[in-house]
């Protein structure tokens, strides 16, 4: 029987993915920083919005998380997910946000780790993010600081990252999403028991269903399923382990965000 909770998400619109030549651009900037969590000087990449800043405006913030072959650039170089933004905001089509893209690797010396290689260190990253990198962007951005205006989402092994931060953290975050999760994913008993799971206005599930990960985001999803847990499921039908995927899920997802 057809699971009737499954959304094939549609196709972005032409070009979205292209710069305009006449829309407001927004600013992708590096940020330095020291990290306690690995006691390495360690960056990542802000994205702020046309305008900004804005007088008085205090900004809602959005982690976006890369995959384990990418560093804090891969959404920028290979997403082109600033001039997605870009776009969504000439479109008026997503709320004016900051962005915020983390280096995710943390047991490699923050490069982009060997396919072959053991899975990075997860746990420790999920230190970095609440101890270093949020504070960090509280005390330099005009951001908001409470779970309704934070959004943590990620691709592959940034997707199992965010879901496993995001629902072991109560109280942090209101919308989550993982794009095609990686194996790093906890298992559903152990995510699914906590209170944060009752906060969220947005938990995002999605994969093609041609990428031989699916069974990650498949079997998280029938444990949600299980358990009558609200989310949003989507499958991108005929597609792989791969950007056509992840661009087109951040030109959705970000749309429903802060709404």
């Amino acid at each position: 029987m057809e699971d009737p909770t499954v959304v094939p998400v549609p196709a972005a619109p032409q070009a979205f993915d292209q710069p305009r030549e006449h829309s407001p651009r927004g600013t992708l900037t590096p940020l330095d920083y020291d990290s306690t969590a690995t006691g390495q000087r360690r960056r990542l990449m802000v994205y702020t919005p046309p305008g900004f800043p804005a007088r008085g405006v205090t900004y809602p913030v959005f982690y976006l998380l890369h995959g384990r072959g990418d560093d804090e650039t891969g959404w920028s170089q290979k997403g082109q997910a600033e001039t997605i933004f870009d776009n969504l905001l000439a479109d008026a089509r997503m709320v004016p946000m900051i962005v915020v893209m983390p280096n995710g690797h943390v047991g490699t010396g923050g490069t982009r780790a060997d396919p072959k290689a053991p899975p990075p260190d997860g746990p420790r990253f999920g230190e970095e993010l609440l101890n270093d990198i949020m504070p960090l962007i509280e005390a330099r951005y005009p951001v908001a600081t409470t779970p309704d205006r934070r959004a943590l989402a990620g691709l592959s092994m940034g997707g199992a990252q965010s879901l496993n931060i995001g629902l072991t953290t109560h109280g942090r975050f209101a919308y989550l999403g993982g794009f095609s999760s990686g194996p790093t994913l906890r298992p559903a008993d152990e995510l699914l028991t906590s209170p944060a799971t009752t906060d969220l206005k947005l938990l995002w599930v999605s994969c093609g269903d041609n990428d031989n990960l699916l069974p990650v985001s498949q079997n998280f999803h029938d444990a949600l399923q299980a358990r009558a847990l609200p989310h949003t499921w989507h499958l991108t039908p005929g597609a792989a382990h791969d950007w056509k995927v992840w661009k087109n899920d951040l030109y959705w997802f970000t749309q429903r965000l802060f709404r």
